[in-house]
């Protein structure tokens, strides 16, 4: 749609001016000859932009202003000054007008003043869009599940969100511990502020105290400029430290003392900077046990757990998966064009009875790549991984007993699916411990988390590597 704007001023060459050269720029144009006209014509109406008068007769701009802005403040105002009265402009602009411009206009400048301040609107608009569509997708009410599990996870998000003590979120890989999170953060009083994420498994031990506090310029090379930390950035909001369990011990101390002090310090600094941030951690390892093998801080983990979260595995909420399945199917047809229905009752029943290492990612990973693959109009048994449509326990002869045709077939494809199903078969066997899987399988661990990462199926990181394979 044209941008719509409504020129208001007694003077009727400058109407006919504003409105010929607008209108050359694409914009829909509204004439008004007063501010009564004016309010008139809100009322009727919606408009992206007010252009106005300062000095009319029966209403002046600052009035029709201080309307506009008490009915309909998401206009856009711009007021019209002549010279010797710029005080005033300044005045309007303090009442909320967007800017002002001065007679005589000179064309260009009124055209890029024009842009300007939509292109502001729009981004406002745009911004208050996203903080309401963040705070719907993220409202506990929106976490996606029916189970007693689920339903214990959103009376507790009711009962912490509006604290601001330090949460500990604790889980498997793929069981939504952000997802929590952002639930804790979008229905607590700092949903208006910063929610800002950190992974501290992801960032190398050399640069993650400028990326926690901070650097000045010079202090190492490549800091060629003053750098905010993300402690500053989530000032007054939320910092979630995803995988807090992989932060290396040196970064562990300088992180207890800004949570003991509230005070951060960037690196090459000597002056304390205070914050005000809530700290949610998550991580799917045992920090009770890395705290007995001393590889985490007893006194940081208590300052971490004073409130403790867990979020339930797949395989611990099997009543969601229909729920969760049916979530997905409607997510990934609208992202890929498709239009499948539904998924038939055998392929849910093929979908509740499968484990899920790799949790909710596995399932929507699962129903992505069905919907991506899938010709008809519903998803059936035969259009699921084989894993999935294969129970645990059964035999795998019908993922060997394949036919080369003419056309022939893809065997990097065939052979990754074959080793993905007996991996899974060996976690099951094992009830999940990789280390024992990978024994079954003769491979080294190594080998065996490359290959959980690879397929999705969870994490190995709890597991130590043996010396002899370190």
């Amino acid at each position: 749609m044209k941008p719509r704007i409504l020129v208001v001023d007694d003077e009727q060459s400058i109407r006919e001016f504003l409105d010929i050269m607008l209108r050359k720029e694409g914009y829909e144009v509204t004439l008004a000859e007063d501010g009564e006209m004016a309010t008139d014509l809100l009322k009727k109406k919606s408009f992206d932009m007010i252009v106005s008068d300062l000095q009319m007769p029966k209403m002046t701009g600052l009035e029709l202003l201080k309307y506009a802005k008490d009915n309909y403040p998401e206009i856009v105002f711009l007021m019209i000054t002549a010279f010797g009265t710029t005080e005033t402009a300044v005045e309007a602009m303090k009442m909320g007008a967007y800017d002002y411009l001065t007679k005589p206009f000179k064309i260009d400048e009124v055209r890029i003043l024009i842009q300007n301040a939509l292109r502001a609107q729009n981004l406002e608009v745009e911004n208050r869009t996203l903080k309401k569509e963040l705070v719907k997708e993220y409202s506990f009410t929106n976490l996606i599940g029916n189970s007693e599990p689920m339903h214990r996870i959103y009376e507790m998000i009711k009962r912490v969100a509006s604290t601001p003590t330090n949460i500990l979120i604790l889980g498997e890989s793929g069981t939504g511990k952000e997802m929590i999170a952002k639930a804790v953060h979008y229905n607590s009083p700092y949903k208006d502020k910063p929610f800002v994420t950190v992974n501290c498994g992801a960032i190398p031990e050399s640069l993650m105290e400028s990326e926690m506090f901070g650097h000045k310029k010079g202090s190492f090379t490549g800091a060629i400029a003053d750098k905010q930390g993300l402690f500053e950035v989530a000032n007054s909001g939320t910092l979630f430290l995803d995988e807090v369990g992989e932060l290396p011990l040196s970064i562990q101390v300088k992180l207890l003392r800004s949570i003991q002090e509230r005070v951060i310090r960037r690196v090459g600094g000597t002056d304390d900077i205070k914050v005000e941030v809530r700290l949610i951690a998550a991580t799917n390892r045992d920090l009770e046990e890395m705290v007995k093998k001393g590889t985490f801080r007893e006194d940081l983990y208590y300052r971490l757990n004073v409130i403790q979260l867990k979020a339930p595995p797949l395989r611990d909420r099997k009543d969601d998966v229909p729920i969760l399945a049916r979530h997905f199917l409607k997510k990934y047809n609208d992202r890929l064009g498709k239009t499948v229905n539904g998924i038939s009752e055998e392929a849910m029943a093929s979908l509740k009875s499968y484990s899920y290492p790799g949790n909710v990612r596995e399932l929507e990973n699962i129903i992505e790549r069905t919907i991506a693959l899938e010709g008809g109009a519903t998803i059936l048994p035969e259009s699921l991984p084989p894993f999935v449509q294969t129970p645990t326990g059964r035999k795998l002869a019908s993922a060997y007993e394949i036919e080369i045709t003419d056309q022939g077939v893809d065997l990097e494809r065939i052979v990754e699916q074959i080793e993905k199903e007996l991996i899974i078969k060996a976690i099951h066997k094992t009830n999940g411990v990789k280390k024992k899987a990978a024994k079954l399988l003769g491979i080294s661990f190594r080998s065996m988390r490359y290959r959980v990462d690879k397929y999705n199926l969870g994490s190995a990181d709890d597991e130590e590597l043996d010396d002899d394979e370190s």
